[in-house]
């Protein structure tokens, strides 16, 4: 980490101790009525500076249940760290497991509108924000608070996608926004974020000030490196999580395979920001952390421990154009080796159809997620009979811009679900020169950014929805 990032990180832990100290994380509770929560330290902790609420006690963890809370705290959410939002917002730090089944402690962050849901169950969404990083003071939890420094330290994406939050705050749904890369930020690591986004579910329906109940229609949502969680969870709520009333899932910019992903960035501009999904990978899976150990070069090897304490901003700026696979010895396509095509295929979606129904959108022109793995999953999946599938490609648009152009639709086709409208149960691809000629893009758009200047002037978001 460079030293100047160390000292900001120092800086920020002693300004909390002096304006209020660490908050002691509430008792475990089993139940939503005795859970309790305290307020969290006025200027906000990094998870490498906040232990207590990060790590509890492993025989805490081990004993708990997955998804069932073991401290929760209040918090201030705020636009890029400087200007609050007014809504009401808390933390819970819960039981999860990761890809082993071994138990380990998580974090997710609730947003909600102030006041209860008019005369109907509160909806959710679950947003899996892109955190594209490996390490603790980069995670959404953190990003999302008022007074902290992630946006001055490389985390850019989690603030921005902050604002597509903002769009659903307004419709009056609840937002939870889980920390799924886990306690070691297992960046890329699909199945292990599925499991901590679903855990998050339990324990935030299981935190009665959320409002969340076992009637609240759920969606989720996630774009790029959300993407990867959000499709991975879908296609395990079935068998990992059955209870939970999930009505739709909305992905964007789609890394259904990382082999394509991991070619595509071959010498290109956004080498070094996937030489970090490499990183994140070996956090999750030992065996291929083991055979990286073996194989990388010592350049190789240099580069991961200097991209280790990054980032997303920083991961993807520094080094590109690098022959990633060229750092691996071994005869022949290093993708070909036993171990990194075993962590291919358990990172791979496209294994099973969801039991609910998908909106998947991709840039056909997608400079980071190539279409074509895209496509390949929407065929996967519509092997099989199951709930609908809709697939739209989009013809002018890059990586960026196609989040921008696909938010609108994303939402409101969302809100469908929300609402309980049907939807056929067929698989349709739709190819469009651009998602923003759609008639009901401008409007959605309109009204986010409508939420968005309102809530930097303070105003209540979601009130009497």
């Amino acid at each position: 980490m460079p030293r100047s990032s160390v000292r900001t990180l120092i800086a920020i832990g002693a300004a909390a101790l002096a304006l209020g100290g660490v908050a002691t994380p509430a008792e475990a509770a089993p139940t939503a009525t005795t859970t309790k929560y305290v307020p969290a330290p006025l200027v906000p902790l990094p998870q490498e500076l906040d232990p207590s609420f990060y790590r509890p006690a492993p025989a805490k963890v081990a004993a708990a249940a997955p998804g069932e809370i073991i401290a929760a705290r209040k918090i201030t959410p705020a636009n890029f760290g400087a200007v609050p939002i007014n809504v009401d917002a808390w933390q819970l730090s819960f039981a999860s497991t990761d890809t082993s089944g071994r138990a380990i402690p998580a974090v997710t962050t609730i947003l909600k509108p102030r006041g209860a849901a008019a005369n109907r169950p509160r909806k959710v969404i679950s947003m899996q924000i892109a955190e594209d990083s490996t390490a603790g003071y980069c995670a959404t939890s953190y990003a999302v608070q008022h007074l902290n420094a992630a946006p001055l330290l490389g985390q850019a994406v989690a603030p921005a996608e902050l604002l597509i939050a903002q769009g659903f705050l307004h419709q009056g749904y609840a937002v939870v926004l889980p920390d799924h890369e886990g306690p070691n930020h297992a960046y890329a690591a699909g199945p292990l974020g599925a499991r901590i986004t679903l855990d998050s579910l339990r324990a935030a329906k299981s935190f009665a000030p959320s409002t969340i109940t076992d009637a609240s229609p759920i969606g989720m949502y996630g774009y790029s490196g959300g993407a990867i969680v959000t499709g991975h969870a879908a296609e395990l709520k079935k068998s990992y999580a059955p209870e939970l009333n999930i009505v739709g899932a909305a992905e964007g910019g789609v890394p259904a395979d990382l082999g394509p992903v991991l070619n595509a960035a071959q010498n290109n501009v956004t080498s070094g920001l996937v030489l970090g999904a490499i990183a994140g990978l070996t956090r999750e899976y030992g065996y291929f952390d083991r055979f990286l150990d073996r194989h990388l070069n010592p350049t190789g090897k240099a580069l991961l421990a200097l991209k280790g304490p990054l980032c997303v901003q920083y991961q993807a700026m520094t080094f590109p154009f690098l022959n990633n696979k060229g750092f691996i010895g071994w005869p022949g396509d290093p993708l070909k080796a036993p171990p990194v095509k075993r962590v291919l295929t358990e990172t791979k979606m496209g294994t099973t159809r969801p039991d609910m129904p998908m909106y998947i959108w991709n840039s056909a022109l997608d400079e980071i997620i190539p279409v074509g793995q895209v496509d390949t999953l929407v065929r996967d999946y519509c092997r099989t009979d199951g709930p609908s599938i809709t697939y739209t490609r989009d013809h002018m648009s890059e990586h960026v811009i196609a989040e921008v152009s696909g938010a609108p639709r994303a939402l409101l086709w969302l809100k469908d679900r929300l609402d309980g409208k049907t939807i056929e149960p067929k698989c349709t691809t739709r190819n469009e020169l651009s998602m923003m000629t759609d008639a009901s893009w401008w409007p959605t758009f309109s009204d986010v950014i409508g939420a968005d200047l309102a809530a930097l002037f303070g105003a209540r978001l979601g009130n009497g929805k």
